[in-house]
């Protein structure tokens, strides 16, 4: 069972991002205030269900949330500023959209660049763990999986509705063949020969 709560007292917001890893498309990141007394069986960590579930679990999330919101920095704020800081920033850019100010952040991992005016705690495996990075986790990969088919109609050939922009063979084989997109990002080793990074 994921815990309900870091701190009793607190109004808590689950931080977590999506598509670090990725060689295309932007970096989305989420964060979810969930009331108190919220249990879901089905929610866990985005990375351990299937896509089916979290398809589901995202109006539920969305519908019973106190706030939510979802936030992205693009391949060319990537390239210019580096991954690490982007996912941070995004994280930032989500809750500034939340329309309740939490006064506790929980972050999914072991890093984070402190929000202006709001507490953090990073939790290691964050999202398996307790229920609001569960549920962080759960829409910020389902908002960028679905950014990410919706741009494979303008691109098919990189296979980005199968991949979502993750390094597979197959997307690399893409990259040798037809060259970089504009939403590939330059900074990051595009194909495994290193005399290819830029």
């Amino acid at each position: 069972m994921l815990l309900p709560y870091f701190k009793k007292d607190e109004i808590e917001a689950g931080c977590d991002e999506a598509g670090r890893g990725c060689l295309a498309g932007p970096v989305f990141a989420a964060a979810v205030i969930l009331p108190p007394d919220f249990t879901n069986e089905l929610l866990n960590d985005s990375k351990k269900l299937s896509e089916k579930r979290r398809n589901l679990l995202r109006p539920i999330i969305e519908k019973e949330a106190i706030a939510w919101a979802v936030a992205k920095l693009d391949p060319g704020e990537i390239d210019r500023y580096n991954i690490l800081w982007s996912s941070f920033h995004a994280m930032h850019r989500a809750v500034d959209q939340l329309a309740t100010r939490p006064s506790l952040l929980l972050i999914d991992g072991n890093r984070f660049l402190p929000y202006l005016g709001i507490n953090h705690h990073c939790i290691i495996k964050g999202d398996s763990k307790y229920l609001s990075i569960a549920a962080a986790s759960v829409l910020a990969k389902t908002y960028r999986d679905e950014f990410m088919e919706n741009l494979a109609l303008q691109f098919p050939e990189y296979g980005w509705k199968q991949n979502k922009g993750y390094p597979t063979k197959a997307h690399r084989e893409a990259i040798q063949q037809y060259g970089a997109t504009d939403h590939h990002r330059k900074s990051f080793r595009l194909l495994p020969n290193p005399s290819c990074d830029t």
